[in-house]
């Protein structure tokens, strides 16, 4: 069956479940499913630049809502200029953290980036992150999971029926068949963003 809408998918899920006492509830296992491969899928359909300017004296800015990772993070210029990442406890031990001046490092506290140096003025930052595609509805009826990864996303809702089913001999093919999914996908993913492109190594130095 091919899947072109919310509604598809239910259907689907339904039909596999073979129980009409859980209709009601398939929503939710498609809910579960979709943070399921929120967790598990980072490829380039779920990849999404944003922009944001620095406030001269404060350190904190603001993730998108929709943030699931980061990929990059750029100041805005001519070069762009990469910033560094450094873990939280790196960063606080890092002496320029207290600085002022145009930002070198980051890292992520919650649902904000902590820039070092401390900006000193205004700067367009430029944030490359995997985002969390908008939940399915009956207002929203496809994302980037339905309309990419059809197979994964329906094999995840089929798990998270497990509770209702107990003991069901056919959760662990299900499982399997997400595993299979997810791997392929990623593989998938990771082969077409650098076949054909030579590996080059640089150096930086700072």
């Amino acid at each position: 069956m091919a899947y072109t809408s919310y509604s598809d998918l239910q259907t689907s899920v339904a039909n596999y479940l073979g129980r009409s006492d859980l209709t009601s509830i398939i929503p939710d296992f498609i809910s579960f499913a979709e943070l399921r491969l929120s967790r598990d899928l980072r490829t380039r359909q779920m990849l999404n630049s944003a922009y944001a300017s620095t406030v001269g004296g404060d350190p904190k800015i603001s993730l998108p809502s929709d943030f699931l990772q980061i990929r990059d993070l750029y100041l805005q210029g001519n070069p762009r200029a990469p910033l560094t990442y450094m873990s939280p406890s790196s960063f606080t031990r890092n002496a320029r953290a207290d600085d002022s001046g145009k930002p070198v490092f980051y890292t992520i506290l919650a649902s904000e980036i902590l820039l070092a140096p401390i900006p000193d003025t205004a700067y367009t930052m430029e944030i490359l992150y995997y985002t969390r595609p908008p939940v399915l509805s009956s207002t929203n009826i496809s994302n980037a999971f339905l309309a990419n990864y059809p197979d994964a996303l329906l094999y995840a809702s089929l798990m998270e029926a497990e509770p209702y089913l107990i003991n069901d001999a056919r959760t662990a093919t299900w499982a399997n068949l997400y595993d299979r999914a997810i791997g392929n996908i990623s593989d998938a993913d990771q082969g077409s963003e650098y076949a054909g492109v030579p590996i080059q190594m640089t150096i930086t130095s700072r």
